[in-house]
């Protein structure tokens, strides 16, 4: 963050303050006390299970000068006590954004999308650090904390900045907007994850929209053509809108796409430009989405697609858990994509999965959990995913948790299996039955939502001696 005075960041941020009002905050700002350094400001955010204010000795031991505070606590620490820590955070970063901006050197690209945020948001960070300074969120850092807290990395020689923008429910992306409106607003896909949460696709399309309703003409909306959904968008903006996607009306177009063990290819059009390969180490046809808007940030913003290609085709992994390949030492792979599921995310990977196999021979293996945050559209979806195991000729499903079990069920009464579906209450007994059945020969595809913990299925997996 920007160097700011006690007394500057009380101001922004309308706080009472108690202690020296010159105490500079030369670090970080952090809500995880353990994080703190010297200089830090440590935010005492009030949890569900604990409470931050408890933290501030243990901030303090570790270089905070300066909390951020609900109550005033018995400490030798400089205190700027609020009402709510939350907006104060979210005040504190967008002053700094509006500070770093005023120099003129800073871009900021947002992301949203039911699909394929945090991809993007890693493809970027991986091109744009070549041509700059660029900060981008850790893991999924999009909501009313995370956000801010991403965005006061930034300091003054920052060149790009990524912002993720999470959904949480109708408004919450326009006030993340409003705290830092991007300068390219990318919408990759509006899907059923949280539609349950969110009262329906509809309501989950309105709420992604919010990123670019409030763009001004000299932004830019890039929009994933594809979907009809996001397509519609273009009439909600006063940006510059700009498409991506397969169809041949896109201004930036992939064709070719083919997927192997080894990662994903794909040829880059742009209108007026010769075709560039792209050869990602990342799995899955449904990345290139991810790769397209990344890309076409990068021409947007005038930097070489050449670099931005070279610097896409060296990254090994979207990010852990994220279709993330290993192989056995018996040769068996494992396809570990059990961090988020959605309806739309489960059957691009299970497709991967059916083509790979058909690709090589192996026989295929779909360890599915639950798909969690559908609501009222949970037994649908999970009955839907379990009859297209079936249908694209998936050798083997293995299903974990009462909360997948229609996924059992739906492949069962599908017609054609005769015990090919495998149904477990419990991880440790699927995962005995896996280690017990696996030849070295196959391809197994683990997928569920993160509360599923299936991730640590996969993992487990890997961990084969000879």
């Amino acid at each position: 963050m920007i160097t700011l005075s006690a007394g500057q960041i009380a101001k922004v941020i309308d706080a009472e303050i108690f202690g020296d009002d010159n105490t500079l905050c030369s670090g970080s700002v952090e809500t995880d006390s353990r994080l703190c350094k010297a200089g830090s400001l440590f935010v005492a955010k009030p949890g569900e299970i604990t409470d931050g204010h408890l933290y501030i000795p243990n901030a303090m031991a570790n270089g905070a000068v300066i909390a951020i505070v609900e109550r005033k606590v018995d400490e030798p620490i400089v205190q700027l006590l609020v009402k709510d820590v939350v907006v104060a955070l979210g005040q504190l970063a967008k002053y700094v954004v509006q500070e770093v901006r005023s120099l003129g050197h800073l871009k900021v690209v947002g992301v949203t999308g039911s699909n394929g945020k945090t991809t993007t948001k890693n493809m970027l960070r991986q091109i744009l650090s070549n041509f700059g300074e660029t900060v981008a969120p850790e893991e999924s850092f999009n909501n009313e904390v995370g956000a801010p807290y991403s965005m006061l990395r930034i300091d003054n020689q920052t060149k790009f900045l990524v912002v993720e923008y999470g959904a949480g429910g109708l408004g919450s992306i326009n006030y993340l907007v409003k705290l830092c409106k991007p300068d390219i607003a990318v919408e990759l896909k509006v899907g059923m994850a949280h539609a349950g949460e969110f009262g329906g696709i509809d309501s989950t399309e309105k709420i992604k929209a919010e990123l670019i309703t409030d763009l001004d003409a000299s932004d830019v909306a890039l929009l994933n053509f594809d979907d009809n959904r996001v397509k519609a968008m273009a009439a909600k903006t006063k940006a510059k809108v700009v498409s991506f996607g397969v169809s041949e009306d896109s201004d930036y177009r992939a064709s070719d796409i083919a997927l192997s063990i080894a990662g994903t290819s794909f040829s880059f059009h742009k209108q007026n430009l010769a075709a560039m390969p792209v050869q990602l180490q990342i799995l899955g046809d449904h990345h290139v989405y991810n790769a397209l808007a990344s890309l076409a940030v990068a021409d947007i913003l005038g930097l070489d697609l050449a670099v931005a290609v070279a610097a896409l085709e060296k990254m090994k992994l979207a990010e852990r858990w994220r279709m993330q390949v290993g192989h056995r030492v018996d040769g068996a792979v494992i396809i570990n994509d059990a961090y988020n599921a959605s309806p739309d995310s489960m059957k691009a990977a299970l497709m991967t999965l059916a083509e790979l196999g058909r690709q090589t021979g192996r026989r295929t293996i779909a360890v599915l959990g639950e798909m969690a945050e559908l609501g009222v559209y949970s037994n649908d979806e999970h009955d839907a995913i379990g009859r297209l195991v079936v249908r694209l000729n998936i050798d083997q499903l293995v299903v974990v948790g009462a909360g997948a079990k229609l996924i059992h069920m739906g492949a069962s009464l599908e017609g054609s299996w005769d015990g090919e579906s495998k149904y477990f209450d419990e991880i440790s007994t699927a995962s005995e039955y896996l280690s017990g059945m696996l030849k070295g020969e196959e391809i197994v595809l683990v997928k569920s939502s993160k509360s599923a913990n299936l991730r640590f299925l996969g993992d487990e997996l890997l961990e084969v001696s000879e």
